[in-house]
């Protein structure tokens, strides 16, 4: 996906958002760092765009609910970053962002990571891609992008917020 693909897919998505929901009462954004934070806050600004009205976004760190934490490659030097999520998460509609779903641990450790913070009325998910490939059975609500992959291939994604540029790649591992 070059930088046009990576914004009409975020733009459907917003309006996709909008749609299902009806609106945007009790909406709210949280990315997963690193690239879901990038991508949570241009959903918010498109959806602030097209409703007039502001989405709460939030950024949610993962590191200590990872399940290959004690793994000797992670467990030696893992980088804890901030959770900032400054507002209730209770009763809320949770749209988890991530930039790409591959097996599903990072989701199923940002779920149980956001249930530490309250309890939310629905979590929704929302992915730039999906390239395939479930260990866990999780299911995006919201794709950019359905990218079939071999196992021996990578995606990787960047933004212009952490990379300098938007584009979506598929790399040989």
């Amino acid at each position: 996906m070059d930088a046009d693909r990576v914004s009409r897919a975020l733009t459907r998505i917003a309006h996709e958002i909008l749609e299902r929901n009806r609106g945007i009462d009790e909406l709210a954004l949280i990315g997963i760092r690193t690239r879901g934070v990038p991508l949570a806050k241009r959903l918010a600004q498109t959806i602030r765009e097209v409703s007039h009205h502001d989405v709460p976004t939030g950024a949610l760190d993962i590191t200590l609910y990872r399940d290959d934490l004690m793994r000797a490659a992670v467990a030696a030097q893992p980088v804890v970053r901030k959770t900032e999520i400054p507002f209730s998460i209770d009763d809320k509609r949770i749209l988890l962002v991530d930039d790409v779903l591959y097996t599903g641990r990072t989701i199923r450790a940002a779920l149980d990571a956001l249930i530490e913070f309250g309890r939310p009325k629905s979590i929704q998910l929302v992915v730039l891609v999906d390239r395939g490939h479930r260990e866990l059975p999780i299911k995006a609500d919201y794709v950019g992008k359905n990218v079939p992959t071999a196992l021996t291939q990578s995606i990787q994604v960047h933004l212009l917020e952490i990379d300098g540029r938007d584009e979506v790649e598929i790399q040989e591992s």
